[in-house]
């Protein structure tokens, strides 16, 4: 009996202790997060709501409840980076992830999704790409069905395209939204390309305003090939070279360059073109050896040599008796100056030794000019070089050595090289800013750039120039150098 009545004692107690511990039991139970609102991380009373935001890295706060223990927090599906120490039950500051638009899964747009040990949250926030821009086109000239690439920023989440007139219904981001890819459509009634994305629309003309940024052989003679090079520089309808109207040409596909034979001409002028878009005028001249000129080594002209130096002063006229002539360099009836070497050793060369051409001082920029900003003006040449080169760097230095240029043709990279030679003669433009000072460190010429003219030619402008072949390897140049050099000179590009 007293069995009994223990057994039910002991039932009854525990039934008791169970109910008693119920509560504290569903107290314990951690609640799913509940997200209220997105507030800019900034002290108040700047410490706004957000509505929407682009995704640029911006710190925002999280309020809402249950949101200490956070385990994941996503922004449109991609993971954020946080410090739970930032954390309250009713907050947590957050920043905003790098979102690659691109790439993400487009059901997650638009939300954050909050994951804590009590549970997960989806809360809609406009988190997007900023509006799209665009800053040009590859290639405007595309032949139908030919790709094209409008670049810009945020060209993601695309909406609708439209590329003159024309629905673009097939097109693809890269990965960082800086380019949109299409193939050119057939039929073109307009001259503007129409996106709307997730982050806005953007009206972008089009327009190829044609642009000349060098040519092949500023000084040829009749039958030479010449190249302009540049943009845009097709469907053209007027061409000019030194005053001389070119009525035969060849447009690359690209519009990057036209290519003519140069007729005959004796004066000196720009260059001009006409596109169905617009026109382009040099503001130097071609044909003109004298403008600018440090030395054109004609008798006539600015010779301007010290008659010393490892150069040969030759003549481009096979009946000139002399200074010789030489049958390597055709395509130029004048005097010019031939620089020849075998392999150099380590550190040899200089502006005093047998491999440099020497020129008295001259004004290479004209005083008034003298503060105007470097690139607008360049150093140019003419040169020819019939036979491989590989090493050994064709120096140009003003009396003070401090500042100079190397030019290395043959140095494809930073640790690769390849035999250079001309086919012909060749105009060779040199900005300014390529003038360096030398470097206890990186060498020669590799320093930083000049500021002004008189880092180079000193206050007034005038100064000698010497131009010559130095090898900086620690080993002998792969090959000699043999080349001509003409018209040396400074002129206004800008």
């Amino acid at each position: 009996m007293n069995t009994i009545l223990n057994k039910r004692l002991y039932i009854s107690s525990l039934f008791i202790l169970i109910v008693a511990l119920l509560p504290a039991c569903k107290k314990d139970i951690e609640r799913s997060p509940v997200i209220a609102e997105v507030r800019s991380y900034v002290a108040s009373p700047n410490d706004t709501v957000l509505n929407n935001l682009v995704a640029d890295g911006q710190w925002v706060v999280i309020t809402g409840q249950n949101l200490k223990n956070a385990i994941t927090i996503k922004f449109n599906g991609v993971n954020a980076s946080f410090n739970g120490a930032l954390f309250s039950e009713n907050s947590a500051v957050v920043q905003i992830p790098a979102i690659l638009f691109s790439t993400i899964d487009t059901a997650k747009l638009y939300t954050i999704e909050y994951t804590t040990t009590g549970g997960t949250t989806i809360f809609p926030f406009n988190l997007g790409p900023g509006a799209p821009a665009i800053t040009h086109i590859s290639n405007v000239f595309a032949n139908p069905g030919d790709s094209v690439f409008v670049y810009g920023t945020n060209l993601v989440l695309v909406q609708s395209l439209s590329y003159a007139g024309t629905p673009i219904t097939s097109y693809r981001s890269n990965l960082d939204g800086t380019a949109l890819g299409f193939l050119m459509p057939a039929q073109q009634t307009t001259d503007q390309v129409l996106l709307t994305t997730k982050g806005g629309s953007v009206e972008f003309k089009i327009l190829a305003i044609p642009t000349i940024t060098s040519i092949s052989n500023e000084n040829a003679i009749a039958g030479d090939s010449v190249y302009v090079y540049g943009t845009y520089l097709k469907n053209i309808q007027s061409f000019t070279f030194a005053g001389t109207v070119i009525t035969s040409f060849q447009s690359a596909d690209d519009g990057s360059s036209v290519g003519f034979v140069m007729p005959p001409t004796s004066t000196g002028g720009p260059v001009s073109i006409t596109t169905q878009f617009g026109s382009v005028t040099t503001i130097y001249n071609v044909n003109d050896i004298a403008t600018g000129s440090i030395s054109n080594w004609e008798w006539s002209g600015n010779f301007n040599w010290q008659w010393w130096g490892g150069s040969t002063l030759t003549s481009g006229d096979p009946n000139s008796g002399w200074p010789p002539y030489n049958a390597d360099f055709t395509g130029n009836n004048s005097l010019y100056m031939v620089l020849k070497n075998g392999v150099l050793n380590a550190g040899e060369g200089d502006a005093y030794s047998n491999y440099a051409i020497r020129m008295n001082a001259v004004q290479w920029v004209p005083a008034a000019n003298m503060n105007d900003p470097i690139n607008n003006w360049a150093f140019k040449f003419e040169v020819s070089i019939p036979q491989s080169w590989n090493g050994g760097s064709i120096v140009i230095e003003s009396t003070d050595n401090t500042y100079m240029t190397r030019w290395e043709p043959w140095q494809t990279s930073a640790t690769t090289t390849a035999p250079y030679t001309t086919k012909g003669w060749r105009t060779i433009t040199i900005p300014f800013s390529m003038f360096r000072k030398t470097d206890a460190a990186l060498g020669d010429g590799k320093g930083a750039s000049i500021s002004k003219f008189a880092d180079l030619l000193g206050p007034s402008g005038s100064s000698e120039c010497f131009v010559y072949i130095h090898n900086y390897s620690t080993s002998s140049t792969a090959t000699g150098f043999y080349g001509a050099f003409d018209n040396l000179r400074v002129v206004k590009v800008k």
